[in-house]
């Protein structure tokens, strides 16, 4: 496994899917990718939770005890950015929390951003473990979900060699929103080899997308 890794599962009536990124640099990133994935699936399985805000405490109380890390320790802090999603089954609306990583939604030509939390998942800030908050969204039939991690953005390439940005990923999917999830990911891997060319890739790529 590497820093990144993608999360999908099934609870009662909703499905939960999520995209995370690993951080810091104190513990290697496939170690913490192996922590957040069993520690997401204890959350869920084990502890009966699917409300996102609700796994996201969980998971960032989980990971904070694993590193044992404590306020008074944070000159290398270890952690994750984390989209998770709930979707119940009925297509009709999605719960959303993040850490770091915001969520996109395309809905008619329009793209509306809900954005994270700006603290990371196993983190101590100040004093307290900081909580996660839950954001509902009704959704509509033709409505594009699209949650990542930075890989995509940070990838230097281009004339300047200048990193690709969330501004273009942004202006790509809503040319690319119309089509079929499988001829959008095609549409994504040749622009970022596009971009890329010769230049090495300096991250993991993560982006899922959802067509209601």
């Amino acid at each position: 496994m590497s820093g990144d890794f993608y999360w999908f599962e099934k609870k009662n009536d909703s499905i939960l899917f999520a995209a995370v990124d690993c951080t810091g640099h104190g513990v290697p990133g496939a170690f913490m990718s192996i922590v957040g994935y069993n520690l997401l699936n204890q959350a869920v399985n084990e502890k009966g939770l699917n409300k996102p805000s609700d796994i996201l405490n969980e998971l960032n109380r989980g990971i904070t005890k694993t590193l044992k890390q404590r306020a008074d320790e944070s000159v290398v802090q270890d952690g994750m950015d984390i989209a998770l999603c709930s979707i119940n089954k009925t297509k009709t609306k999605l719960e959303f929390s993040g850490a770091y990583n915001s969520l996109w939604l395309i809905r008619e030509g329009v793209l509306i951003e809900y954005k994270a939390e700006k603290h990371p998942i196993g983190v101590f800030i100040g004093e307290d473990i900081k909580q996660f908050s839950n954001q509902e969204i009704e959704l509509k039939a033709g409505d594009s979900i699209y949650i990542y991690t930075d890989g995509y953005a940070d990838q230097f390439g281009g004339p300047k060699g200048k990193k690709y940005k969330y501004k273009q990923l942004q202006q790509l999917l809503l040319e690319i929103s119309s089509l079929s999830m499988e001829n959008q990911k095609e549409k994504l891997d040749a622009s970022i080899e596009l971009w890329k060319g010769q230049l090495e890739q300096v991250d993991d790529i993560l982006v899922i997308g959802i067509k209601i």
